[in-house]
């Protein structure tokens, strides 16, 4: 099974940016950028994630008030003792009007609003502007289905742009098909 990667998070819940790398991100932007030979088409260990999970409203399958659920997943994950790793995944489910965004934590008791999806989790790494995540996450859904055997349990968007650099970086999006039981 391939090591797990994740996309570090600053305090504020954004992506944060690596120190050396690319060249820099307009002002405001701290997206990380992901090599595709490291995400692209990699199965990822989900035994000992641990996630905070609520829910946010969606106009036709758009994310909105993004920033407020983000900040809100970081007080609950508080109040539940938990703490969020510098390297946290921020997922987005899917969803017409409301849909499901999950932040991984670390040391988090038993409570509302906890999920361990165990099993493992397929990942392909696109350029997906606008129309485009639809049809990407599709294909990666009957990728991952072929590959597997069998539906996946679920599938998550991992916007790795943000407002300021999405139209340059081509709207990059990490799609991840999860499967709760690992597949044979």
């Amino acid at each position: 099974m391939t090591n797990q990667r994740r996309i570090p998070l600053d305090a504020d819940g954004m992506p944060a940016r690596k120190a050396e790398g690319p060249p820099e991100e307009p002002s405001g932007c701290e997206c990380p950028r992901l090599a595709k030979e490291e995400w692209d088409g990699v199965e990822s260990d989900w035994s000992d994630l641990t996630f905070v999970r609520l829910m946010t409203n969606a106009v036709m399958g758009v994310p909105v008030g993004y920033e407020g659920t983000r900040k809100a997943l970081r007080k609950t994950a508080e109040a539940l003792g938990a703490t969020v790793p510098v390297d946290a995944m921020l997922l987005n489910g899917a969803g017409r009007f409301r849909r499901p965004v999950m932040l991984e934590v670390e040391g988090a008791a038993e409570g509302k609003g906890i999920v361990r999806p165990g099993g493992v989790a397929f990942s392909r790494l696109f350029e997906a502007p606008w129309g485009e995540l639809p049809k990407v996450a599709e294909r990666t859904r009957k990728e991952a289905s072929a590959k597997y055997g069998r539906e996946p349990d679920d599938v998550w968007v991992w916007y790795l742009t943000c407002r300021h650099c999405s139209k340059e970086r081509n709207f990059e999006t990490l799609i991840l098909v999860h499967y709760r039981e690992t597949p044979e």
